[in-house]
């Protein structure tokens, strides 16, 4: 290769079955890498608009076809349908050999692949520990975030590569761990969510006119606190033993 081209030194042809939001960030952040997105199924006029207007050199078409096209191909479907849609595509014969076969589930490791896996392909499982909206900025919110990356021993250095190269930390985690893996995180996002939505609905209650105004100074250090002290970053009336306040906290 000569230098001074953009030519990416191992540039991959990139197949995406399901664009959707994680699927549409990801892909992104590959083609940033220099990798080329060559080919997508879509179902919904929501994912195919999606689908154009990110990639528009891409080839619209059936599974089989984009991963025919491709030499790593994104499944990034929800978590229910992978298992069917990846037995499915083994029954009917789809092109796997020799083909990256990764799938961005939390819940699943690699098992899931193993249909297409005994078809030939190399399965990966590298899911990012990020929400996604559908906006632009999607794939910046890649940067610096940790992947739970589940892979075969001699393929471990691929997923790796692949997920420094889209600005993400690789986090290794063992098939039987995946589980306990996404149900962790699924507590911690959802249940904050929950948290914050009810005090500002207590602080509504309570005269506050801005809500999340107030609590987000609070809530950030809060934060701060208990990913870097755990529970001795606790502080308030429960901390300090003020059953008094406690109790009218519970009246109220």
């Amino acid at each position: 290769m000569e230098t001074g081209t953009n030519e990416h030194p191992a540039r991959l042809r990139v197949g995406v079955i399901g664009p959707g939001r994680a699927g549409t960030a990801l892909a992104r952040a590959l083609a940033r890498a220099g990798h080329v997105i060559t080919a997508a199924s879509a179902v919904s006029a929501a994912s195919k608009r999606r689908a154009h207007e990110n990639f528009p050199g891409a080839e619209l078409g059936e599974p089989a076809q984009v991963i025919e096209d491709a030499d790593l191909v994104l499944l990034t479907v929800p978590d229910d349908v992978l298992p069917g849609l990846v037995e499915g595509l083994a029954n009917t014969g789809a092109p796997f050999q020799g083909r990256l076969l990764a799938h961005a589930s939390g819940a699943h490791g690699i098992r899931v692949l193993d249909p297409a896996t005994a078809a030939g392909a190399l399965p990966l499982a590298i899911h990012p520990v990020m929400t996604f909206t559908g906006r632009d900025d999607d794939v910046d919110r890649i940067k610096g975030v940790s992947f739970g990356v589940t892979a075969p021993e001699q393929l471990r250095p691929a997923a790796e590569a692949l997920v420094i190269e889209m600005g993400g930390e690789p986090v290794f985690i063992a098939e039987e761990n995946r589980h306990l893996y996404h149900a962790a995180l699924a507590f911690a996002a959802n249940h904050l969510v929950t948290l914050v939505a009810e005090a500002a609905d207590m602080l509504g209650k309570a005269g506050a006119d801005n809500p999340g105004r107030m609590l987000g100074p609070l809530l950030g250090a809060a934060l701060d606190n208990a990913l870097r002290f755990g529970d001795a970053g606790l502080t308030g009336p429960v901390a300090r033993g003020d059953d008094g306040t406690v109790a009218a906290h519970l009246a109220a």
